[in-house]
This record gives C-alpha cells, sequence and structure tokens, in this order.
C-alpha cells in the first residue's frame, strides 16, 4: 500500500482573481493540511494564470492526483458577446421561434419596449423539410438536400459553429442526429451541436435557445479548455482533471467540451454543494446555504441533504430585459446585490440604500485606501468595531480608518444624522436585505426558516449569519473551517455528476405505470451506459428519480420523489399523495383534479473518490490562550458591548464560549451576539446556537 501523500487541488477562476485550494493528505498518519494561494486573472489567456497560481503554491503539479477547475469562461463569452459566429438549422416555418421569444417582457407597460436581439441573426437561421409530432411520429420524412446549399452560405461568412433544434426532437430526436452526422461529413471542421445532446424537455423557445447558446461559446471553450489540459500535461500533470458544473456535479473535460453551457453557473453552484457535504458530515440534513461576497450574496436552500436544481435559468434577465433562457439543470439560488463592497447612497428623499452597485476590487471599500471615496457595509462594520482595522483582510491591507470616517460623515450630513447612526443603518439595511433573499428561498416556498440551520461561507458570512439567523428565528448558524475557500472545498467534495430531464406527458394514474417504469430504465440506462464508456464500474454509479408533475390542464409543475427501482401501479397513490403534499407547501392549495404526468429527472453520480475530511487535532490548549483582547462593538440594537476577540486559527474541537465575541480569521471575520453560544466542532467548524432571549 502506497504511503506517498495524496494532493488533491481546485483552482477558480473569477473575475480579478484565479483562486488555488490544495489539500494534502498523509495516509501514515492521516493528518491533513490545506493551503491556498490567490494570482492575477489573465484574459483572454485564462490558463497562464492558472498555471501562474499554481506555481505560486508551491504545489508539485507531478504529485497532484485530483483537480477541479471552475470557470466563468462560459459566462464571460456570452455577456461580452465573445463567442463564435453562430448558424441554426431548424424545422421548416419555425426560424422565426428564437426572435418572437416569449410574451414575458418585465416592464410590461413600457410600449417602447425592445426584445433582446437573437443570437442568431436571421440570415443566419435556415430550414430543412421534415416534420416530427409531439408523439414522436415522422410526419414529414427528413430533406436533407438543400443541406449542402446552406452550409456553403455559412462557410461564405465565416459561421463557426452550427445549432440544430428541430420541432418536437425531444421525443424523438432521429432527424436532428441524421442531420448532426451528416454535417460533420460534409464539413468535419465546424463546430455542430444537436439540441438532443443538451436537453430532451419541451419548450420549442427554450430549447433553440439553449442550443444556440451552447454552439455559440462551444469553440470558445473547447479551445480554453484544451489550453489548460496542454499546458498542464506539458508542465508534468499526470491526474485527474475535472471540469465544475452548474448542477453542483463535476464532469469530465471529454464530456464538458461537447456541451459547454453546462458550465454557464458553475461558480455558486459549488458553494451551495459545499454546504449540503457539510451538512451530512454534521447530521444537518436541511440546510439554508448563504454565500456572501464582495459583490453579491446568493442563498439556496437544501431539503434532506439535497441541493434543489432548476431548468428555468435566464441569462442577462433584469427589470428592462427579458434576458435568454438557458434549459440546464443550474442549482437553484436567489442572488441579490448585497456583499461586502456594496455601496451605501441617499436618494432624494432622504432615504438610505445599500446596493446593488458595487465598489468592486477597484477602488474598493474606503478602508481599502485606493481612492473609493463611498462608504460600503465593510466600511460600516469597520466603524462598528465589527472588523479588526489592525488585522483587516488578514493583515494585508492596512484599513484606511480616516477614509471611512470621511466617507460616512458624507452621508451622515446628507441624512442629518451621526456617523455611528449611519453606519448602524447600513448594517440594518444590508441585513434586511438578506433576510428577504432568504425568505424568497424558504418562506415564499413554503419552507419555515426555522426547521433548517443555516450554513454562512463567503468573506462576509460570519460577519452577518448570526444577526438573520436571529431575525429569522434559525437556532443554529455554522461557519465552515474553510468559509472564505468554501467554494473550492465545495469542488473538491463533488462527484462526477449528469442529469437527465426528459419529458414524457402522460395522465398518472395506474395504467401509465408501465410507461413511466419504461422511461425510468431507458434513462438510467442511457446514463449507465455512457458511463461505463468512459470507463466507470457500475457499482459506482448510484440513481436519485424525480417525476415532474402537475395538475390537469395546468402550466407549472413540481418534482415529486419517485422509487428508483421498478415502478409499478402501487407506487401510484403514494407517489400522488406526496405530489399533493408538495404541491400545497410550493403554491398553498391543492385540487381535487386529475394530475398529469410531466417528464422524468433522473440525476446519475459517480463516486470518484471526493475528499475525506480529517478531524481536528486537540492538543488541550487553553480557551483563554486564543483570546488576542478585548474591543468595544457596535451590536446595533444591542448597543455596545466590550467583546472579547477570539483568533480562529487557534481554536480547537471541543471549546464553547457564550458571546458577545467576535472570531478572527485570515479569510473572514465571525461576529457573536451576546447571549449567543458558540461551540467548535470535531472537524472546527464554528456552531453558534442563537438563544430564545436573541
Amino acid at each position: 500500500m502506497s504511503h506517498h501523500p495524496e494532493i488533491r487541488v481546485a483552482t477558480d477562476v473569477g473575475g480579478t482573481f484565479t483562486d488555488i485550494v490544495s489539500f494534502r493528505h498523509d495516509p501514515a498518519t492521516g493528518a491533513q493540511t490545506v493551503s491556498v494561494a490567490k494570482a492575477d486573472t489573465t484574459p483572454p489567456d485564462f490558463e497562464r494564470g492558472v498555471l501562474e497560481v499554481l506555481r505560486k503554491s508551491g504545489v508539485p503539479l507531478r504529485e497532484i492526483s485530483f483537480m477541479a477547475h471552475g470557470t466563468t469562461v462560459v459566462i464571460n463569452a456570452l455577456t461580452e458577446r465573445k463567442g463564435a459566429l453562430t448558424g441554426l438549422i431548424t424545422t421548416a416555418g419555425f426560424r422565426d421561434v428564437l426572435e418572437i421569444a416569449r410574451g414575458n417582457r418585465p416592464d410590461f407597460f413600457n410600449l417602447r419596449y425592445v426584445k433582446p436581439p437573437p443570437f442568431v441573426a436571421r440570415r443566419l437561421r435556415r430550414e430543412l423539410p421534415g416534420r416530427i409530432n409531439f408523439k414522436g411520429e415522422e410526419l414529414d420524412p427528413l430533406d436533407l438536400s438543400p443541406l449542402p446549399g446552406i452550409l456553403e452560405d455559412f462557410r461564405a461568412v465565416g459561421v463557426q459553429a452550427v445549432a440544430v433544434c428541430f420541432l418536437h426532437a425531444y421525443v424523438n430526436n432521429s432527424h436532428e442526429e441524421r442531420t448532426v452526422l451528416e454535417i460533420r461529413r460534409l464539413w468535419p471542421e465546424v463546430s455542430v451541436v444537436g439540441s438532443h445532446q443538451i436537453t430532451r424537455e419541451w419548450r420549442e423557445y427554450e430549447r433553440t435557445s439553449t442550443t444556440v447558446l451552447s454552439a455559440y461559446v462551444q469553440p470558445v471553450a473547447q479551445r480554453y479548455l484544451g489550453r489548460i489540459s496542454n499546458e498542464l500535461t506539458n508542465a508534468g500533470f499526470g491526474g485527474s482533471l475535472y471540469v465544475m458544473q452548474s448542477n453542483c456535479g463535476i464532469e469530465t473535460l471529454d464530456t464538458v467540451s461537447e456541451i459547454p453551457i453546462t458550465m454557464v453557473e458553475s461558480g455558486p453552484a459549488s458553494g451551495v454543494w459545499g454546504a449540503a457535504e457539510l451538512g451530512r458530515l454534521i447530521n444537518e440534513a436541511n440546510v439554508l446555504a448563504l454565500d456572501i461576497g464582495g459583490t453579491t450574496a446568493k442563498c439556496s436552500l437544501i431539503e434532506n441533504g439535497q441541493v434543489r436544481l432548476t431548468s428555468d435559468y435566464w441569462i442577462e434577465r433584469s427589470p428592462t430585459s427579458a434576458g435568454y433562457p438557458i434549459m440546464v439543470p443550474v442549482v437553484d439560488l436567489i442572488e441579490i446585490g448585497n456583499g461586502g463592497g456594496s455601496i451605501a447612497w441617499s436618494d432624494d428623499l432622504g432615504k438610505l440604500h445599500v446596493g446593488p452597485q458595487s465598489a468592486g476590487a477597484v477602488p474598493g471599500p474606503a478602508a481599502y485606501g485606493r481612492g473609493g471615496q463611498d462608504a460600503t457595509t465593510t466600511d460600516a462594520n469597520l466603524a462598528l468595531g465589527r472588523i479588526n482595522p489592525d488585522y483587516f483582510c488578514g493583515g494585508e491591507v492596512i484599513a484606511d480608518i480616516a477614509a471611512v470616517s470621511r466617507s460616512l460623515d458624507v452621508l451622515a450630513r446628507q441624512l442629518g444624522m451621526s456617523s455611528p447612526e449611519v453606519a448602524r443603518g447600513i448594517v440594518r439595511i444590508a441585513n434586511n436585505n438578506m433576510v428577504n433573499a432568504l425568505k424568497l428561498i424558504s418562506v415564499n416556498r413554503g419552507y419555515d426558516p426555522r426547521d433548517f440551520t443555516m450554513v454562512v461561507f463567503g468573506g462576509g458570512g460570519g460577519m452577518h449569519g448570526a444577526a438573520l439567523a436571529a431575525e429569522l428565528g434559525v437556532r443554529k448558524v455554522v461557519v465552515p473551517a474553510a468559509a472564505a475557500v468554501f467554494s473550492a472545498w465545495g469542488m473538491l467534495m463533488s462527484d462526477l455528476r449528469r442529469d437527465y430531464m426528459v419529458t414524457r406527458l402522460l395522465d398518472f394514474e395506474q395504467a401509465s405505470a408501465p410507461m413511466i417504469d419504461a422511461l425510468i430504465r431507458e434513462v438510467v440506462d442511457r446514463a449507465i451506459a455512457k458511463y461505463t464508456a468512459e470507463g466507470i464500474a457500475s457499482e459506482q454509479i448510484s440513481f436519485l428519480c424525480y417525476g415532474r408533475m402537475r395538475y390537469q390542464n395546468q402550466e407549472h409543475s413540481v418534482e415529486v420523489p419517485i422509487p428508483g427501482g421498478a415502478f409499478t401501479a402501487a407506487d401510484v397513490e403514494a407517489v400522488g399523495t406526496a405530489f399533493h403534499e408538495i404541491y400545497e407547501r410550493h403554491y398553498t392549495y391543492r385540487l381535487d383534479a386529475p394530475v398529469e404526468f410531466v417528464g422524468l429527472h433522473v440525476v446519475a453520480s459517480a463516486a470518484v473518490g471526493k475528499l475525506g475530511v480529517a478531524e481536528r487535532p486537540v492538543t488541550g490548549l487553553s480557551l483563554a490562550a486564543t483570546v488576542k483582547g478585548l474591543r468595544r462593538v457596535d451590536y446595533g440594537l444591542e448597543g455596545m458591548h466590550e467583546a472579547a476577540i477570539h483568533d480562529g486559527e487557534r481554536l480547537e474541537p471541543g471549546m464553547e464560549f457564550r458571546g458577545p465575541a467576535v472570531i478572527e480569521q485570515s479569510g473572514t471575520t465571525t461576529v457573536v451576539h451576546p447571549g449567543q453560544l458558540v461551540s467548535i466542532d470535531r472537524y472546527g467548524n464554528i456552531h453558534i446556537t442563537i438563544g430564545e432571549e436573541i
């Protein structure tokens, strides 16, 4: 048995910085060490930043066994319009589906509203004869004779990617498959994707949009993934390389290269998955995950250990634009413009607001001393004594307290208040905004926050978590040991995961049980075949099955767990009862009406040896030895208190104390309110129990 240390690495390419977190596990001693490094992101050659951060970390590439990589290359290509010139081939008579879109304009009474322009101009949207109906029956045979001429036209104008999306291909993809194969034969160099490779759900506009956007980013993503793979190999890396996806799973490089749109929202997904895995580790199945970063706060709900996904995802949606749909599984979350860098401002009526504008990394909050003039949430927390000015950003930045005072004084004069009152107001408004977001993901969907444990992470999670929990009635807050790099930790806790969503409209009754069972078998067999073709043994694969169901003739459906084995007529009653309960919780009512089965969602996961978490050692250090000193901290409505300042790096399992207290770590600060009980678990996570009196 090998006793060489095992090294697992997660790299995350952000807009400003590229981060790395490495976990070294020594099987001989069981010891586990964590190291973190950061380097500048290097557009357009993002792989240079990845290699630079690997160099800075000092981790030997040859010794890395597992690397998970998170990147914003797909969402950047979409938002910056830096994808490939794309052509669309669709069913005769349907090329304008992409432009007609939906009547879902957000400012409904704006008579001058202009729809967002499609990613494919009309001259590059072409049609082929052939028709399949909604049952999957061929009405008119596919005619490929116009295809060579269409491709010649595409070549002439410099098209680099072709999207193929035919009517009802979600139920019968034979026409699409033949067309994709013929395009590859006639034009091997072009990038081509069919809708059936990405989604098997209905909704023609959403499916067409998804296919077009995937084709649009495919050449860019393939070049990027190819370059990073080659550069790593040339530098000596011989381990397994995986890419983080939007569905909280990792995926192989080859699969992601085929349909890169699946990593459109990979950033938030890894943090939410980390919260679910942490919940399993500490026996907390129901979790409210809250990630507070510099610009935004993101929250998601985890029920019975399962992350909620949605395929109703839109990019660039705003109060003035309908945006563009992408029908791939994405973690279901609420995101608001409230983070550490959110700017406080007053309107013409003398009302204080926080966000959504952000000071960003440059100039950043006033405290950074880089020329920022506006007060931010971070500045307010510094002014209230919650952040240590002598240990700002882990001691890497000297806090410019004079600039903080100037920024708050400007607002104080505008509002006719004192600077401390303004600072308290900023924190209260920021907290209120985040409480509203947490209610949207819980109360508005029929869940009681009091039944959940809150896991807070990101640079600002520990700062605000205890106050938010007290407001919502949540009994416990957990600040992970790796809170500042929790998204990277989440990547290393991920399995290979593929979500198969298939539309199949059936009356939900006992007579339909054989058809539902056949559909489950078909999807499961397809998943097993794909995994085994990649060398993954069937015993490594596990499945979860959900039915998408609704009342007959309604528009929206809910997901209901269904047995993963043989689905029989005996299961119909139990699943139907569960549907009524889930529907009522979601929409507040139930109907005495027939139920429809709309489709199937199968989660196929394959274990690839994710990170095992080691327990923290106990040295017998006294609690008093972790106290760095005392500081007067303004707790807002609870007044000023002398708070014990604890060195978070020295806290050990089993330690307990009560607030008022502040726990300082290099990447994050945790504020404990008066009377709240803190305990450290065996993995080094901070548990804050919210007392009844708070």
